[in-house]
């Protein structure tokens, strides 16, 4: 049997990390998916699909993604029954979620307008500070005469 899904869309709002009573980290959180056509003459209809996260990849999710970020992510397909409050008898699909990516650049997400760094392009050095309190200056090598090995 197979059960797979891989989607990329973007988040429909912050995601928001709960945890079980046993302390297990849980987030769930809305993909909107463009349809990959569209009727003549009409836009792509977009569909909304629930996603559910657990552990360490809830507590990644809800760290570093937020509302408008593109996220790619694989996972299952699960079909929940339930009970709702007036007792009928309901059915809920929704993707668990076993790893989520980035699809996106964080300045896209947050300014469409400004153009994303190019993947190569060397980072600023910037200081790194230890639990111990030291801090260290990291320098860029240029030259490959100047590698210690």
């Amino acid at each position: 049997m197979l059960n797979r899904v891989i989607l990329m869309g973007r988040l429909t709002a912050d995601p928001e990390l709960k945890q079980t009573p046993n302390g297990v980290s849980v987030v769930t959180f809305s993909l909107a998916v463009e349809r990959s056509f569209a009727s003549k003459g009409a836009e792509r209809a977009t569909d909304f699909i629930n996603c559910v996260a657990w552990r360490q990849t809830a507590e990644f999710i809800s760290r570093y993604f937020t509302k408008g970020r593109m996220m790619a992510l694989e996972g299952s397909l699960q079909i929940r029954n339930y009970v709702d409050k007036n007792q009928n008898k309901r059915q809920a699909a929704e993707v668990i979620v076993d790893n989520a990516y980035f699809a996106d650049s964080k300045n896209s997400a947050s300014n469409a307008s400004s153009p994303a760094p190019s993947p190569y392009q060397a980072a600023p050095a910037a200081p790194v500070t230890y639990s111990n309190g030291s801090v260290e200056d990291f320098q860029e090598i240029d030259d490959e005469d100047d590698l210690p090995f």
